[in-house]
């Protein structure tokens, strides 16, 4: 049986079906609800409900506290409703974000390549165009119980219906294990999206810098082929930062498009490449190269943020002692559920 969602203060309505998310059923009607990590851990979601009834389903107490839900308050990721309800969530309108319902895909593999030892490049024909914006993530659904995962689009808009995905390893992690495992070619497989507001703020018309890390690359790669594919002049510059030469994936192409874009400038880094190696480029860490390269100023930028969270923390850091501050900062952080556990500052409302 559906029930009606209303949201303030957009005074929206939207349908909802029992057993639905609030914050699924917003996406779905192409209505942005901040969120992070999707399990009922981090509060990111957190919404006030003004009129109706829910279930707080599997927030944990950490995130949600009792003299919260005492007050009213749920997560949206995890809250399903048993009537009609009306909720006030913190909404900020964005020029640059697009109006993307979220929709499921049924999709196959069509290619499955390792880009390192330790990242495989997957690449999924979903039938039919999905549409979303450079830096935008996709729910990708594995069998086995495994459940679902996030990961970045590698590809920029306008490929068809088949996009990139580049995942990396994670030890003990059962859903990378099946990736990089089991995965085979011609397999069927389901995702949801897109989600994410991390794209590049094109009308600000600045130039951009992009930290990236690991697996990271994904959003960012997206980002600059979509930006250059459009003939984009404004400067670039992205700083890559990897622990060897062999996990350096996409050093030939950033080079090339470096070579042939006077506006891009690519800085690759490696943290813990071998001192007797053939590496003749830097050493050390992202937000380093960073430091050194702008001399400490980062004013006038755009930043744009993905890897690692220690990564990520280094990063703000650097960039914050250099004058920039959050209004100029994007960042997209993967949060397990002990990063969600660690308290978020409450200076920072995006960030």
């Amino acid at each position: 049986m559906a029930h009606e969602l209303t949201i303030e203060p957009l005074g929206a309505s939207v349908p909802i079906e029992e057993g639905q998310t609030i914050l699924d059923a917003a996406l779905r009607a192409g209505i942005y609800l901040p969120h992070a990590c999707g399990h009922g851990l981090c509060a990111t979601c957190k919404v006030r409900v003004l009129d109706g009834e829910v279930d707080h389903g599997g927030a944990s107490s950490f995130a949600l506290m009792d003299f919260e839900r005492e007050e009213g308050n749920t997560l949206a990721c995890c809250a399903t409703v048993e009537d009609d309800i009306t909720i006030e969530a913190d909404i900020d309108e964005d020029p640059d974000a697009e109006v993307i319902p979220i929709r499921d895909f049924a999709g196959s593999v069509t290619r499955i390549e390792s880009l390192t030892p330790t990242i495989k490049g997957l690449w999924i024909d979903l039938g039919q165009p999905i549409h979303f914006q450079a830096g935008q993530y996709i729910n990708l659904a594995l069998p086995n119980g495994i459940g679902t995962r996030a990961f970045s689009i590698a590809s920029p808009p306008g490929n068809g219906q088949v996009i990139e995905l580049n995942i990396k390893l994670v030890p003990g992690g059962a859903g990378t294990a099946y990736v990089h495992e089991n995965l085979r070619e011609g397999d069927p497989i389901k995702i949801t999206g897109p989600y994410g507001r991390f794209f590049v703020r094109k009308s600000a018309r600045t130039p951009m810098l992009f930290l990236a890390g690991g697996s990271g690359l994904s959003s960012p790669r997206s980002m600059i082929l979509d930006l250059l594919g459009h003939g984009c002049d404004l400067p670039m510059t992205l700083i890559c930062g990897q622990r060897s030469r062999e996990e350096l994936y996409y050093h030939d192409e950033f080079l090339a498009l470096a070579a042939s874009h006077t506006n891009f400038s690519y800085l690759p880094i490696l943290s813990h490449e071998p001192e007797n190696s053939a590496w003749s480029g830097e050493r050390g860490f992202v937000h380093e190269l960073a430091q050194r390269c702008f001399e400490g100023d980062f004013r006038g930028y755009k930043a744009y943020l993905c890897g690692p969270p220690l990564m990520i923390e280094a990063c703000l850091s650097t960039l914050m002692q250099g004058r920039l501050f959050e209004r100029d900062i994007y960042t997209e952080k993967f949060i397990s559920a002990a990063d969600a556990q660690q308290v978020r500052s409450p200076l920072f409302k995006s960030i």
